[in-house]
């Protein structure tokens, strides 16, 4: 009897959702990689992607912590923001590293690897490019905002985002991983600005059509100001099919128990309210629906539970 290889399991996405799910996929038996957007342009990953022509660093600094089994020191060190000093007031010291690392080495991808091995990171982390790349949105009256962080300031509905340069070019081991995938998790996020730079790049849309992984989506248990604004769970899918042209999504995770009063007292000031769960609608996109108590609270906000989620996909490989 041969061993038993361990299932290859891809997660998509950025922002604050993507640390959370990776904290719990990691300790799981499970061959891992992450895949993260580098559309970001706010603060230090804005200043370092204009002054130093990198791709947006913040997220992927964020997905190394969280898979990093380096000495807390370490890591604290790695996620240590300066507040005094004129050129580095703001700047994270990881992002300061990525950019290191990146002109050591001579692209950003090098970089991430070496930063990633220095910090004994588990799993592969890919950036979706190693080319800069901005992110469009055009609204439901045509208007066109750019720009990563201004879209959810516009206040307006989404239609759709793009990406520009066209053709933006995908980091093609990131595409190798996504073809070769058991599971592909998109992870919670921002959907317009963490979730769908990825997922709209050509190569990466059609790597996820033609793979044979079952897609899972992990739902966001909130609504975002700007970007989601009463949207339901199937709404949230819907947007993911309508920019990437089919029914790919096989699974959803939902969160179906009631969010406390006082927490969504406190969301509420952000215009934020809990994600409605639409079983009927899910059920009918013909998608599994994987129910359950996923969130757990922590300093007064809501958060995923890591090893909850962890053991629901793992159930589902």
């Amino acid at each position: 009897m041969g061993t038993v290889s361990k299932p290859k399991v891809v997660a998509i996405g950025g922002g604050t959702g993507m640390p959370v799910l990776l904290r719990g996929l990691k300790k799981l038996p499970i061959d891992l990689t992450a895949i993260v957007t580098v559309a970001d342009d706010g603060g230090s990953t804005g200043r370092i992607r204009t002054e130093m022509e990198i791709p947006a660093p913040g997220d992927i600094r964020n997905v190394i912590a969280a898979l990093s089994d380096a000495e807390p020191m370490l890591l604290e060190l790695f996620q240590h923001r300066f507040t005094q000093g004129n050129g580095l007031s703001g700047h994270s010291m990881g992002n300061l590293l990525l950019a290191a690392m990146t002109s050591v080495t001579g692209n950003f991808n090098n970089g991430i690897k070496e930063i990633s091995r220095v910090l004994n990171v588990k799993g592969k982390i890919y950036p979706i490019s190693n080319e800069n790349m901005s992110l469009h949105a055009e609204m439901i009256d045509g208007e066109i905002v750019s720009g990563e962080s201004n879209i959810p300031l516009a206040q307006k509905k989404i239609k759709r985002v793009f990406l520009e340069p066209q053709p933006v070019k995908p980091l093609p081991n990131a595409v190798r991983a996504i073809k070769s995938a058991d599971l592909i998790v998109i992870s919670p996020g921002s959907l317009y600005t963490s979730i769908m730079p990825n997922l709209i790049v050509p190569q990466v849309k059609e790597a996820i059509a033609s793979s044979k992984a079952k897609v899972v989506y992990v739902c966001n248990a909130m609504t975002q100001d700007g970007e989601t604004t009463n949207y339901t769970a199937s709404d949230h899918v819907k947007a993911i099919h309508d920019h990437i042209g089919e029914a790919c999504i096989d699974a959803i995770v939902v969160h179906d128990k009631k969010i406390p009063d006082e927490i969504q007292a406190l969301y509420k000031s952000e215009n934020a309210m809990p994600v409605t769960f639409d079983e009927k609608r899910l059920n009918d996109m013909g998608l599994h629906v994987i129910a359950g108590n996923i969130l757990a609270e922590s300093h007064g906000s809501l958060r995923h539970d890591n090893e909850k989620i962890a053991s629901l996909l793992f159930d589902f490989v």
